[in-house]
């Protein structure tokens, strides 16, 4: 399978590089339900700004409302750097 589309050029998902041992729906369903607490942050690894948004409310719920769709749609990364798992 090639990395990239013949045709248009667009990196093929079908073959990924690697990616997190976390998994995207508990980091979902935790941003969710706790995520002005930033506990979604926690459980990704990032510690620092999980602790930064416990001090914010995730940010008056915005940092909470970014990070969820980011989680969404496959953007966010872990401590790493990694992807999520799906």
């Amino acid at each position: 399978m090639a990395p990239n589309c013949p045709s248009c050029g667009a990196p093929n998902r079908a073959v990924g590089g690697p990616v997190s041992t976390k998994s995207m729906v508990p980091a979902a369903l935790l941003c969710f339900f706790l995520g002005t607490f930033g506990i979604h942050r926690f459980y990704v690894g990032k510690i620092l700004t999980g602790i930064l948004m416990i001090l914010t409310l995730g940010g008056f719920g915005i940092w909470t409302l970014i990070d969820l769709v980011m989680i969404i749609v496959g953007s966010f990364k872990d401590k790493d750097g990694l992807p999520l798992r799906r």
